[in-house]
């Protein structure tokens, strides 16, 4: 581009433009949602509708701005995508998934924990495995005894909990 052409002729961010339409299609879905609400009268000035309509309402101002920063081109232009971590981290997500219902919270999680460490170029599995359970252990501990929260229990939280797998 020669110094005297204008940013004008470039075309708008389609990337940015696709987000900005899924941030105002969400905005408008609660926006809907929230006036299909029945609100007792007495809750009607400041109720459970209050939280919704500045969610919806922030959300709309973010699709708003991601609409005219991808019109004027205001996005820094994007890396090439790098799909081996994007894959470990994925690859955790489907562990955790496949794991929390036998394993239990912990492990479950402590694998998610690796396999994200390791996508995102940290320590070997072998490390990152255990450390991610015993944090993860303790969130549990923290959720489910002190706030008594139901989350899935395997064979590590029975044993320290109880004594027995």
């Amino acid at each position: 581009m020669s110094a005297g052409q204008s940013n004008s002729t470039r075309r708008p961010d389609g990337a940015a433009l696709v987000i900005a339409v899924i941030l105002a299609a969400i905005s408008i879905i609660i926006f809907w949602q929230t006036s299909q609400m029945r609100v007792p009268p007495i809750q009607q000035r400041v109720g459970p509708t209050v939280f919704p309509y500045i969610v919806a309402s922030g959300l709309g101002l973010l699709a708003l701005g991601t609409l005219v920063s991808a019109l004027r081109n205001g996005f820094p232009a994007r890396s090439k995508d790098d799909y081996a971590p994007i894959a470990w981290i994925v690859g955790g997500l489907v562990a955790q998934i496949l794991l929390l219902s036998t394993a239990g919270f912990s492990v479950a999680t402590g694998v998610l924990f690796a396999l994200t460490a390791k996508g995102f170029g940290r320590g070997p599995l072998w490390q990152t495995i255990p450390i991610g359970i015993v944090f993860s252990f303790i969130v549990w501990f923290i959720f489910a005894r002190g706030l008594q929260l139901s989350l899935p229990q395997g064979p590590v939280e029975r044993f320290i909990v109880t004594g027995s797998f």
